[in-house]
């Protein structure tokens, strides 16, 4: 019986892809096979030596200790995509907020004093509120992944004018993205072109304050900004001067900061972004899926520090699902072992990324207890399971 923890509320309609008559759920389990989490922060969180995988409802990751993790052995999932469209909508919603004046308009006419002169003064100080259309504007979409790619392909629907950026988009992406979109081979480049900008890259050492003083000063005056990625892009100091100078007209974010959030020229919405009960869905039914993938099969779609391994159910009397240190003869000692014990390999695939490599191998035999002892005492074995062939109901 598996035993999966939330940390999170998870949507049910992910929860119920477990099968009950093999997976056990609650938030409380003090030794869980695998634990599900959204928003909660594990870097504080002991993680028993009984977790065997951690599975994030959602892209960022920034809440999870991946690099401890990752040494122990133990992939992270995460759900690339599942939130995608909801996040494009919003992308769309805050450049209408930001070109029309929408926020500023909505206060004004919630303060006016209702009484017989209301539209009368209305007509007179709508002006104040001009704004502009998104036809015919530039956007630069700096990072071109599962969402940049929907917001630029949006933005063209929309008759906007679409520059991105990504040095390290995929194959698939690059398929899924309109040939309308022109290809920035800088980001300065695309700074200089737009009228907005959004951004969509992880946080990391290299994205940190990515945008700062000098590359605001590259950018038309009057510029829209638009943070839906992660706190920590933008360098806020750099901003609020800009801000101030009328260098960026309006900077919409997902992401409030006491810094930021009494701006009048700040659009401050409270992480919004994966916030729709479809993407929440999406999510769960996804991460769902590919941790039980891993605990039955060993298989392996969507980790961030381990290797894409695809397999199907094993149908061998046996499966070996080993992780361990990036190492040379790894793969010469199990097997070395299981011949010493009379087995016969059926099938091996061996994966590596980084300083991990993960090991799946089908025996003709079972694998006895002593045997499993002496492979996990091969220096450099994080990880060892044995998975057996599970009769799920369907």
């Amino acid at each position: 019986m598996f035993k999966i923890q939330t940390l999170n509320t998870i949507a049910a309609a992910g929860l119920n892809q477990f099968p009950r008559e093999f997976y056990e759920i609650s938030a409380t389990f003090p030794q869980p096979d695998a634990i599900l989490v959204r928003s909660q922060t594990l870097h504080e969180m002991t993680i028993p030596s009984s977790v065997k995988a951690i599975g994030r409802a959602g892209t960022g990751i920034n809440n999870i200790p991946v690099c401890t993790l990752t040494k122990r052995g133990i992939p992270v999932f995460n759900t690339p995509g599942a939130n995608a469209n909801a996040v494009r909508e919003l992308v769309i919603a805050g450049m209408l907020l930001a070109s029309r004046n929408i926020c500023q308009a909505w206060n004004y006419v919630g303060n006016l004093k209702v009484d017989n002169e209301l539209h009368k003064e209305i007509e007179q100080n709508k002006k104040q509120f001009v704004g502009f259309e998104l036809m015919g504007k530039t956007l630069g979409v700096v990072g071109l992944g599962s969402i940049g790619v929907k917001v630029a392909n949006a933005a063209v629907n929309l008759g906007m004018r679409v520059i991105g950026y990504d040095p390290s988009i995929t194959v698939n992406r690059a398929w899924e993205l309109s040939a309308s979109v022109k290809q920035a081979t800088h980001i300065d480049n695309l700074l200089v072109e737009s009228d907005f900008v959004s951004f969509h890259v992880p946080l990391t050492d290299a994205t940190r304050h990515m945008i700062n003083f000098s590359h605001l000063q590259l950018m038309k005056t009057g510029i829209v900004l638009l943070n839906f990625a992660r706190d920590g892009i933008i360098d806020h100091q750099a901003l609020i001067e800009a801000l101030n100078e009328g260098k960026v007209l309006a900077y919409v974010t997902d992401f409030p900061c006491i810094h930021l959030k009494h701006h009048p020229r700040v659009i401050g919405l409270p992480h919004l972004g994966a916030s729709t009960k479809e993407a929440e869905e999406n999510c769960a039914v996804m991460v769902v899926k590919q941790v039980r993938n891993f605990l039955e099969y060993g298989s392996i779609v969507n980790a961030i520090n381990f290797p894409t391994v695809e397999v199907s159910q094993n149908t061998s009397s046996m499966r070996l699902a080993i992780i361990n240190a990036n190492v040379p003869n790894m793969v010469a000692q199990i097997s070395s072992k299981l011949a010493s014990a009379g087995l016969n390999i059926i099938s091996l695939l061996n994966k590596s990324l980084d300083d991990v490599a993960y090991t799946l191998i089908d025996v003709n035999n079972a694998v006895s207890s002593d045997l499993l002892t002496h492979i996990a005492r091969i220096e450099g074995v994080l990880q060892l399971r044995c998975l057996k062939p599970l009769e799920i109901q369907s």
